[in-house]
């Protein structure tokens, strides 16, 4: 009633003003300006007016009626729904506001507008119509004096308590700009990701997401990366995170992992505010989540399901990171499965030799600069690289053994004292029998050689000489004959083979370089 009452008023007025203007039309050209007049608020608007005057004017009014939503909402529902709306003009009764997300102009419609009008009406007089647009990104809010479009720094403030716009202590989100609900490790970054056949395509289509033109369209949405722990999945979403914070900082990223969704989900229904988490997650450009395998609950995947969807159907990037691929996540519906699958899925493997010797190297690198005198040789990286076949952490843990050992013991590191120091870091087998297989798999991949290869007539010196080594360390190490090892290296003699063993036996003894690769052999051997 209160509303119809209004309008009639307004009316009303109209009819009056067009009496008043046809009135003041006949007193001749020089006073023939039309003068429209607010006889509510005493609002002098006329077209000769300054435009910086009206629109002044028009937010002192703007002012009395973000107080009056305030005392009727409280401060929680004003703060979560009105804060971030701002007055931008006035035009044929229709008042026109703008607010930051389409979410927050859908809900403000639906759950407010009757009563934004009629405060509009009460306090500006003709008003017809209250239009909600969605201020384009990165567009600077005005301020006002009323806080209803407050600044960034401003709007921190303004949010309710028990919402994720402070996720961790001690740390809040930006207004705008790259965020992080976990710290970022500012090691991970692409410089320091070795790159080897096994996460090539992963670093490929990280870089091409982190590097996209914020205005073009999104490639891969989402992009889904899996493997086992220690692969560099974290550590290409950091790198993700930090290439943008650093090249595109007016774009409102988020990194966090699944548990920290949860938490801050599970805070914001403790705090009956759910709909600030929606508007504020729903708002971002870029969303990374790792640990996806451990978001649980059925409400937990709704929720996360309903943001997914928001973020990737208006062309904004999802970064996944999890442990399996989506087919095999158990907790997830047919619908959120589909979603996932339906982007770039793309798997880690574990690191290929090459690779591992790579990572090592650099990691032995990093580690120099701190300690001058390091001096690790290089049979024991090669040995590190065979023995541990893990990711990344694990090389890196191995590689922490031996620069330990090699300060606290203050003498040269060889590849025993080095067997020594990771001797739990991979699965006891001593006292197993040695197999000639063992020895052909290992001689020829150290040497790069194929298996067929060692078996076959071939006599390049490339070939011939690991060919050695290996029936060497079938004699050494297993209790085969020597036509046994003959007949297992390709249906060789037995004096092939015995003058194999005389051969590197007397080039160890010369040979310091060689005997170092027979002794890294042996260990391998012992520990395969």
């Amino acid at each position: 009633m209160v509303h119809t009452q209004n309008i009639r008023n307004a009316r009303d007025e109209t009819h009056n003003r067009r009496e008043r203007n046809t009135t003041l039309s006949g007193l001749g050209e020089s006073s023939a300006r039309i003068v429209r007049l607010d006889t509510r608020n005493g609002l002098g608007d006329s077209e000769s007016d300054d435009g910086g005057d009206r629109m002044s004017r028009l937010k002192e009014q703007w002012t009395k009626i973000a107080q009056r939503l305030r005392a009727e909402l409280g401060e929680d529902l004003y703060s979560s729904w009105f804060a971030r709306m701002e007055i931008e003009g006035m035009h044929e009764a229709i008042v026109h506001v703008s607010v930051p997300t389409r979410f927050l102009r859908n809900w403000v419609q639906s759950h407010y507008f009757d009563k934004l009008l009629d405060l509009c009406a009460a306090e500006l007089g003709t008003v017809e119509n209250v239009e909600i647009s969605v201020r384009p990104r990165g567009k600077p809010i005005r301020s006002s004096s009323g806080d209803m479009s407050a600044r960034p720094a401003d709007h921190r403030r303004a949010q309710p308590r028990g919402t994720p716009e402070q996720p961790c202590q001690g740390q809040s989100w930006r207004a705008g700009g790259a965020h992080s609900a976990k710290s970022f490790d500012h090691s991970l970054t692409f410089q320091t990701f070795v790159v080897g056949k096994s996460n090539a395509l992963a670093h490929a289509a990280a870089v091409r997401v982190a590097e996209a033109d914020p205005g073009m369209p999104v490639g891969f949405n989402p992009l889904y990366l899996h493997s086992a722990s220690g692969l560099g999945k974290s550590h290409l979403l950091n790198a993700i995170s930090r290439h943008i914070s650093q090249n595109n900082p007016e774009r409102r990223v988020l990194y966090i992992t699944a548990e920290r969704f949860m938490y801050h989900f599970k805070a914001a229904l403790d705090a009956k505010d759910t709909l600030s988490f929606k508007d504020r997650f729903q708002g971002l450009d870029v969303l990374l989540v790792d640990d996806f395998q451990f978001l649980q609950g059925k409400a937990m995947h709704q929720e996360f399901y309903h943001t997914f969807n928001s973020l990737v159907d208006s062309g904004r990037q999802v970064i996944i990171a999890a442990d399996l691929p989506p087919a095999q996540l158990e907790n997830i519906d047919n619908r959120m499965r589909s979603r996932l699958a339906g982007g770039l899925v793309l798997d880690i493997v574990p690191p290929e030799l090459e690779l591992r010797r790579d990572i090592l190297r650099q990691r032995l690198e990093d580690a120099s600069r701190r300690i001058p005198a390091l001096d690790v040789p290089d049979d024991v990286i090669e040995f590190l690289a065979n023995r541990i076949t893990g990711g990344g952490r694990e090389l890196e843990g191995a590689l922490t053994r031996v620069i330990a050992t090699l300060q606290l013991t203050k003498s040269a590191i060889t590849v025993d004292m080095a067997a020594i120091a990771i001797r739990d870091l991979v699965n006891p087998t001593q006292g197993q029998r040695v197999k000639i297989d063992d020895i052909l798999r290992i001689v020829g991949r150290h040497y790069n050689v194929p298996k067929a290869d060692l078996l076959s007539p071939r006599r390049a010196r490339s070939i011939v000489r690991p060919r050695q080594i290996g029936m060497y360390l079938a004699k050494t190490l297993t209790t085969r004959s020597l036509p046994e090892i003959g007949r297992r290296f390709g249906g060789r003699d037995h004096s092939t083979v015995l003058h194999a063993v005389r051969k590197i036996e007397s080039l160890i003894k010369a040979d310091e370089k060689l005997a170092r690769e027979v002794t890294l052999l042996v260990r391998l051997l012992e520990q395969a």
